[in-house]
């Protein structure tokens, strides 16, 4: 089982940047990804690396969030540019052995989560 913590969160005014950063015991085997859950409303998927570093986003990140990890340090990375108030969420890691490596998967390691509060 892959242990998880997530950090780099805060508060931003819309338009800015953050870089969230979570690091595993163990990164290399796994898909890994992102996820956030705003107030209110279901966990969506943000991101995902596969081992092999094949990437996939949802449409309301692309462009604007970059997803890289580190295998040597076991570090997963979210860069966050050009942000939105709508981005205002608790960020979540998270990994699994998981075939296609996609955002819309199920996980089932997950980090404790960092906030992310982007204003107006």
């Amino acid at each position: 089982q892959v242990q998880l913590v997530e950090s780099g969160g805060g508060s931003v005014q819309a338009g800015g940047s953050l870089r969230l950063s979570c690091e595993a015991s163990s990164s290399s085997r796994y898909c890994l990804g992102w996820f956030r859950q705003a107030p209110g409303k279901e966990r969506e998927g943000v991101a995902t690396i596969a081992t092999n570093g094949h990437t996939t986003y949802t449409d309301s990140v692309k462009g604007r969030f970059t997803i890289s990890k580190d295998n040597a340090k076991n570090t997963l990375s979210l860069q966050m540019n050009s942000l939105k108030p709508e981005d205002t969420a608790m960020y979540f890691c998270a990994a699994d052995f998981i075939y296609p490596c996609d955002y819309r998967a199920v996980f089932r390691y997950w980090g404790q989560g960092t906030q992310v509060t982007v204003s107006s």
